[in-house]
């Protein structure tokens, strides 16, 4: 494939907003850990190879278990997420299909406050958005190392 733009060379004055609101999550009430299985579920229904590679090492080195990780495409059907990680993966999932059923909002109610509501749908959109940017403008799958980002 042709080297296409680099945009975390070219595009820093856009990328500063997505930098900012990462910056704003990882202060969040939510857990990190949570918010990184979120990235995990959206770039797999996104398929963004980069991202999926940089959040599983993410997590694997807060301690995440591999089946937990495998399974994450078949969560519905599974007993080793709680019920609030599946309120998130199903938000998630909405959010990122643009279909978001009353259900699935009373469901999410209920496991989070309404800040973290707000903080949750945020990191839907952010992971949406910087799936989109590697895939429109990808980088190496393989490449990323545990905190090069912060």
């Amino acid at each position: 494939m042709e080297q296409r733009i680099n945009v975390q060379e070219k595009g820093q004055n856009a990328l500063k907003m997505l930098f900012g609101m990462g910056g704003y999550l990882k202060k969040s009430p939510v857990e990190q850990n949570l918010l990184e299985l979120v990235y995990f579920r959206v770039s797999q229904i996104n398929g963004c190879a980069y991202c999926l590679d940089m959040h599983s090492k993410d997590l694997r080195a807060k301690g995440e278990t591999e089946q937990r990780l495998y399974g994450l495409t078949a969560w519905h059907e599974t007993s080793y997420y709680t019920d609030r990680e599946r309120a998130a993966l199903a938000w998630a999932e909405a959010v990122t299909k643009c279909q978001v059923p009353d259900a699935v909002y009373n469901e999410v109610k209920n496991q989070f406050s309404e800040e973290e509501l707000i903080d949750l749908t945020f990191a839907v959109n952010n992971i949406n958005t910087w799936n989109r940017l590697n895939l429109a403008f990808p980088n190496e799958p393989g490449t990323y190392k545990v905190g090069q980002f912060g």
